[in-house]
């Protein structure tokens, strides 16, 4: 079973935590990652900064600013994720980001570089499947996960190429917007997850706007996971290098009621 199949196939839905790497500086993100850990995540997502982050909102664009502004390159990012794999040899990690940073070297490159750093799947966020003829199998052939992107506005029609290829979980994006500014009115969601669980054994992680413990478990009790990563990515810019105990305290609050959502009343 991989990483990522076992995270999912705990008793409790999956907490999915994202940081930005190299946010506020390569050197700090190792102890950032420690504490989505120690705070009970059970999938890390590892942003790659880009210059154009065209679907993040502001948190998650200042802090891709941030990380460039502090020198953060590909080698910086391989050389993070290496160092987690050794300390954590068991809990998934999943790069996410743009395509133009996975595909400036090649797809070979990029997927051979990050399975040898020990990445167990990609979110490529401006790579529709539709023209994913060259990540996706680079992805594949490397033991990698391309893991997919749902929306609102992905149709019954369009829906089987998105699942085509895909691996590891299906990313339902909560809301047709950029990250951080909203959440999806809870009942959109439970239709949305039933619809995409009727049409693949994948499972289903939902993001965008979750912030309070009450929300991650409300989304935990339909879906098989949760993702939060803006609100995570805001602690890190107030605290800065000394975010880490802040950040396992808040995913510690998310972690609990995510538990706790399966718990009969």
């Amino acid at each position: 079973m991989s990483r990522i199949a076992a995270a999912f196939a705990k008793d409790a839905p999956a907490l999915v935590a994202f940081v930005t790497a190299g946010d506020p500086t390569p050197d700090a993100t190792p102890a950032i990652l420690d504490a989505l850990v120690a705070g009970g995540a059970d999938v890390i997502e590892l942003g790659m900064p880009f210059t154009d982050p065209m679907a993040d909102g502001p948190a998650i664009q200042a802090a891709n600013i941030r990380s460039l502004a502090a020198g953060t390159r590909t080698a910086d990012i391989l050389s993070i994720a290496t160092g987690f794999r050794q300390r954590h040899p068991d809990v998934p990690l999943v790069l996410m980001g743009y395509a133009n940073p996975m595909l400036r070297r090649g797809p070979d490159w990029f997927a051979d570089a990050i399975a040898k750093a020990g990445v167990d799947g990609v979110i490529c966020v401006d790579v529709p499947p539709e023209e994913d003829d060259a990540l996706g199998p680079a992805l594949r052939d490397a033991g990698i996960a391309p893991i997919r992107l749902a929306t609102p506005t992905t149709d019954v029609a369009r829906l089987p190429a998105v699942l085509d290829g895909a691996s590891g979980f299906v990313y339902y994006v909560s809301v047709a917007g950029i990250t951080g500014l909203q959440q999806a009115a809870q009942a959109s969601i439970e239709e949305a997850v039933a619809r995409l669980k009727g049409s693949t054994d994948l499972p289903i992680a939902v993001g965008f706007g979750v912030r309070t413990p009450e929300q991650a478990a409300a989304i935990a009790r339909v879906a098989d996971g949760v993702v939060v990563g803006s609100a995570i990515v805001e602690i890190v810019a107030q605290h800065g290098a000394a975010a880490a105990p802040h950040v396992t305290d808040y995913i510690r609050s998310l972690s609990g009621a995510i538990v706790n959502s399966r718990i009969p009343a």
